[in-house]
């Protein structure tokens, strides 16, 4: 029973570890989320994976009672299989993986998800780029994250809409998916005055730039309304409130 107990706490401690590692945003892995619209992905993957445990489980409990009211009890060897059987169903629920979009799979749903589903096919593919690439890509994420907060409530048919459509959707995973179809020996072959490493970086970064200005375009509206409810607090209660009952005083 002792190696029973071990393996148990080495199966729990393992739980531990993926429920930490996923709450992290897989922060410690080689496909560490680039935002917080990924790692939202993830964590729902993983909260339906414990789901799937928990049904499991109970699942498999009640039937090792009705078999063993049935029985009238299952014995060492039925305590043995009921184990084997959570165990095998552990590993089978916690080595699924999350499903990457695929490129047709990017561009589908509201505009605001598809930002989402973007961050983490963009996470698979950062291992394939050059360095300076990957590490705009890596950045990219938070940028991500402030259009994706910009974009809550957007009408899906506003021209902004269709243009982040256009430009995260489309042009992005597309830049890409080129490049990776270049054999890897010519990617540092120049062509035209520049390498396909140094065009795809050039490349993501002007793609970087245009979702940062996207953005503040679309902040520019909740930047005028905090202005003009601070200028109305000042007058109401600020320095001018302040000297009004003067003025009157005087008069």
């Amino acid at each position: 029973m002792s190696d029973l107990t071990k393996e148990s706490d080495r199966i729990l401690q393992e739980a531990r570890i993926v429920r930490d590692d996923n709450r992290d945003g897989g922060r410690h892995r080689r496909d560490a989320s680039i935002g917080k619209g990924s790692a939202g992905l993830k964590s729902k993957h993983f909260t339906k994976k414990l789901v799937q445990l928990a049904i499991g489980f109970v699942g498999i409990l009640i039937a090792a009672g009705l078999a063993g009211a049935i029985l009238n009890g299952i014995g060492f060897w039925g305590v043995m299989i009921t184990f084997m059987v959570m165990v095998l169903l552990f590993g089978g629920v916690m080595s699924q993986k999350i499903k990457v979009p695929t490129r047709t799979d990017i561009n589908k749903g509201n505009v605001q998800q598809m930002v989402s589903r973007t961050e983490l096919w963009l996470e698979h593919q950062r291992p394939a780029l050059p360095p300076p690439a990957a590490k705009i890509v890596g950045d990219m994420g938070v940028q991500l994250d402030a259009l994706g907060l910009q974009l809550q409530g957007l009408d899906q048919n506003h021209p902004k809409a269709r243009e982040v459509r256009s430009l995260v959707g489309e042009q992005l995973p597309e830049m890409i998916d080129s490049y990776q179809r270049i054999p890897a020996h010519m990617r540092t072959e120049k062509r035209a005055g520049a390498t396909p490493d140094e065009q795809l970086t050039g490349s993501l970064s002007k793609i970087s730039g245009e979702i940062d200005s996207i953005t503040r375009q679309l902040a520019e509206g909740s930047l005028d309304d905090l202005a003009i409810k601070h200028r109305y607090l000042d007058y109401k209660f600020g320095e001018g409130a302040e000297t009004s009952p003067q003025l009157e005083h005087k008069s």
